[in-house]
């Protein structure tokens, strides 16, 4: 019969045992391990506090991976017994483990020795002492003093303990399948800490630990013949490759079950600023520690190697489309068969690839495990793949000294380019490369790219594109057809998606000539860009069609600006030729098949659900996304949409936005403050634990009942939150519903209009819902005081977002560039406060950027001598814009 180990089972903090009757009276031993036992920790010299997982033949069974937190509430877990900061008496740092989040402080992690208590065991050892060893995985009991959910054996929550270190154990859970009881006799048995562990609602993408063997190194083999020994080797590792032969401390003994899809998480930590090592922490908590790696350790390969004979697995490749290319060559190289799927978690940029294939333009806050759900459901669809080979071109003439002879990557999944949005990326990147510290922000290097790209157009550099290259695909010149174009750009492209979620190629329906565009068809799109077209591209045009084809031969006549999946270079006079590689196999986000319905689940999906529609400020959304009641409470409606009962998301926002087009009393509540800005989402309320954001990219791959019971939440970035609203009247108030609906005083015909004052005053005092009546009452907001300030001019000096985005809706457009008696206009003004909202609400109305006030500014110039180089450099590239537009409209007249 099979008897438990200590190091099996995590012990009971010391601090804890008086308040834990259920597990001292069934009899859990309190043991350290013996020292010959593979959990035995090191002594306090050699302990090191790591925050990856160790693939060393030295690796600790059951050791924590260590993360700094600033949770200051939660108690330490070693109890007071062994708590060195309460010996102390001081305040000191505080580690939380990712995989079975304790929280101790640094330096009580060695006191965790003496309490016995070892981190859900991500391995087993092999050897014959271990013949009997069980197949399946235990439980890994941790005690919580704090626990969201229900208990699974009473059915009742858990008490919330709000006071700061509180030392009650309120619950007793699972780091492996999650499962929570109430830490008392009832509800928590023996039999549940000896019990096979089914390792959660994600069991089917978990590596088991039992999979994962650690292989001890014979201690005389190599002493004996170490020369024969290496010589074999050498021999057995040329014909194997270049990884097969190497000796692992770790062995993948995987048990295939049709029903499992295990998974290799890869995270870039680099992208997305700091979502990626954020991220990474999660899957730590939800898978094995050991399917999840850090790419900046070494790359995706050994990890690949590893695990290349694990049945049905699937990766997912969280970071840029660059991420993914990398993750797929690697694949290519190691010649897997059959080839892992790859899913996308978008933390980059661009993310054009993930776009495609349903996963988004980048992650927001969506939980960690609908990731895993959506990965596991997702469906297995083909990518195509296209070489690149580049040589010389013995026609050229000399070559450039600053132009180079290889392309950047010799295989492309999403485009080729070549002209002016190639010179662009390679100025941004050899400017970042010579300057890496001024390139921090995501604002600031896209301010870069269009100052850039300003330039670039100034210059011409790509006007005479044409004249330098002949493209011949499948056989057919197509150089006459370029050169009558003058394009300024050219793309080869393989998937819909180009430049952060474009369509160049057109949306579907719109190309009548040319088959649908599709990324596994073997075919290239091939598209124009005058720079008309790339300024129309953002806001929904395309490029030129010029055709789909299987093969290319692009010959340049000298150095022109290339980039191959976002890498550019300047490459020499070459001869280029495109063609398929092959097909790499990816993970396309599938719609979520199950259509639950809004009421129960034997009553069918109505043919048309009236739903109420609320709406969530971001400010609320920050504060209490965690609190779904609170988030519910602090919530607006907006009004009530009626959609058929099937209605996924993309059908259901369009009813939305009707509704403040309708007419007063048709549905919509009209009189709200604020109407609905063009940037709000939906937020999915039902199927987490808490509110989350979707994607507007993936609103065709949700259903409305799957967000939403009886009511739909949106989030409104630009709604006041519940902070900065004014307090609604009760209901037994006589004062109008609406807290900006005009007082009855203003609503009689005979009042006179409102005087100018106080119009100020309200713009002043920040006053939204005074001003709005005072305007309803008739009020000017033209008005200017005896220094010819308007009211934009005080409410940019409050600095009230709210009161001028309200003037900016309902004020003429003279009014943006009128100024006051020193010419400052309210740009300048914002600019000189440093205010980057407000700045950029007068800029989008259409406020000149060329205007100068008496010395002689710009409003660029004002944000200069503020210091405010990003918003300097937000406004500079909106000037240049505004250059450009008035020569288009010139050269139009």
């Amino acid at each position: 019969m099979w008897r438990y180990r200590s190091w099996d089972v995590p012990q009971i903090p010391a601090e804890a045992l008086h308040t834990q009757k259920a597990i001292t009276k069934s009899g859990l031993p309190h043991l350290a391990p013996p020292p010959s036992a593979p959990g035995a920790l090191c002594g306090e010299s050699e302990r090191q506090i790591r925050s990856t997982v160790d693939w060393s033949e030295s690796a600790t069974y059951g050791e924590h991976i260590w993360f700094e937190t600033n949770v200051s509430g939660d108690f330490c877990y070693v109890g007071e017994q062994y708590c060195v900061a309460k010996m102390l008496q001081k305040s000191v740092s505080r580690r939380k483990c990712a995989a079975c989040k304790i929280v101790v402080h640094t330096p009580c992690i060695e006191q965790l020795e003496k309490i016995n208590f070892r981190c859900k065991p991500s391995f087993r050892e092999s050897g014959s002492r271990n013949v009997r060893e069980p197949t399946f995985v235990r439980h890994h009991w941790v005690h919580r003093r704090r626990q969201d959910g229900k208990c699974r054996h009473c059915g009742k929550g858990f008490q919330q303990k709000f006071t700061f270190h509180s030392k009650e154990i309120v619950a007793i859970s699972c780091s492996w399948c999650k499962q929570a009881y109430h830490s008392k006799v009832s509800c928590f048995m023996l039999q549940q800490i000896e019990e096979p562990c089914s390792l959660g609602v994600h069991a089917a993408v978990v590596i088991p630990p039992t999979w994962i063997l650690r292989a001890r190194r014979p201690q005389n083999t190599l002493k004996a013949s170490k020369k024969k020994k290496r010589a074999s080797f050498k021999r057995k590792s040329s014909k194997k490759g270049p990884e097969e032969g190497r000796w692992r401390p770790f062995i993948i003994r995987p048990t295939p079950s049709p029903l499992m899809k295990p998974l290799l998480v890869f995270v870039n930590p680099k992208s997305g600023g700091n979502q990626g090592a954020k991220i990474m922490q999660s899957f730590l908590w939800y898978l094995n520690p050991r399917q999840v790696f850090d790419l900046s350790q070494g790359g995706p390969r050994e990890a690949l190697e590893m695990y290349r004979k694990v049945h049905n697995l699937r990766i997912l490749a969280c970071g840029g489309d660059g991420t993914v290319g990398w993750i797929l060559s690697t694949l290519d190289q190691l010649r897997l068969k059959p080839p892992p799927p790859v899913a996308i978690l978008p933390l980059g940029t661009g993310n054009d690839l993930a776009r495609t294939l349903n996963w988004g333009g980048g992650y927001t806050d969506e939980p960690v495990s609908k990731i895993l759900s959506h990965v596991e459901e997702g469906n297995v669809v083909q990518l195509d793949r296209w070489d690149l080979r580049a040589e010389p071109n013995p026609e050229a003439g000399p070559e450039d000294d600053g132009a180079t002879d290889r392309l950047p990557l010799d295989v492309f999944n999403n485009y080729f380019s070549l002209g002016f949005d190639a010179h662009v990326t390679l100025e941004f990147h050899e400017s970042r490369e010579a300057n890496p510290e001024k390139f921090n922000s995501r604002f600031r290097n896209k301010m870069f790219y269009a100052g850039t790209a300003f330039s670039d157009f100034l210059a011409g550099g790509s006007k005479d594109l044409a004249k330098h290259i002949r493209v011949v695909c499948d056989g057919t010149d197509l150089t006459p057809k370029i050169q009558e174009l003058k394009p300024q750009c050219i793309v080869f492209l393989n998937i819909p998606r180009y430049c952060a979620g474009t369509m160049p190629w057109g949306h579907p329906g719109e190309h009548h000539d040319f088959e649908p565009q599709r990324h596994d068809d073997g075919y290239l799109e091939v598209i124009g860009f005058t720079m008309t077209s790339l300024a129309a591209l953002q806001v929904g045009g395309h490029g030129e069609r010029l055709t789909q084809c299987r093969e290319v031969l692009l010959i340049t006549s000298k150095a022109i600006p290339v980039q191959v999946d976002g890498e550019p270079c300047r490459l020499a006079a070459s001869r280029i030729r495109i063609a398929l590689r092959n097909q790499a196999t990816m993970v396309q986000k599938a719609k979520r098949r199950s259509t639950a319905p809004l009421h129960s689940d034997q009553q069918p999906v109505p043919e048309q659900l009236q739903i109420q529609v609320s709406r969530v400020s971001m400010h609320d959304y920050e504060a209490l996304h965690y609190d779904k009641e609170q988030l519910r409470e602090a919530s607006v409606p907006l009004g009530t949409v009626v959609v058929p009962g099937d209605s996924d998301l993309e059908l259901c926002r369009a009813h939305i936005e009707r509704l403040q087009q309708e007419p007063e009393g048709a549905g919509a509540q009209s009189s709200m403050c604020q109407k609905l800005s063009p940037k709000w989402c939906f937020l999915d309320a039902t199927t987490a634990s808490r509110f989350y954001r979707i994607d507007r990219a993936q609103e065709h791959l949700n259903y409305v009942t799957e967000i939403a019971q009886d009511e739909i939440y949106i989030l409104d970035p630009e709604l006041l939150g519940a902070s900065a609203r004014p307090n609604l009247p009760t209901p037994t108030s006589p004062v109008p519903t609406s807290p900006c609906s005009p007082t009855p005083r203003l609503l009689q015909g005979d009042a006179a209009p409102p005087a100018g004052e106080e119009l100020i005053e309200a713009a002043r005092r920040n006053d939204f819902c005074k001003l709005q009546e005072l305007h309803r009452a008739g009020g000017d907001l033209t008005h200017r005081d005896e220094r010819s300030r308007t009211l934009l001019h005080h409410a940019v000096s409050a600095g009230s977002k709210d009161v001028v985005r309200y003037l900016l809706e309902h004020t003429p457009p003279e009014i943006l560039d009128a100024a006051e008696e020193n010419g400052e206009t309210c740009l300048h003004q914002a600019a000189a406060l440093r205010q980057r909202t407000i700045c950029h609400y007068i800029v989008e109305a259409g406020a000149s950027l060329m205007k100068t006030d008496q010395q002689g500014d710009t409003p660029r110039q004002r944000a200069e001598k503020a210091q405010d180089t990003e918003l300097a450099a937000y406004l500079a590239s909106r000037q240049h814009y505004q250059m450009i537009q008035r020569e288009d409209q010139e050269t139009a007249v």
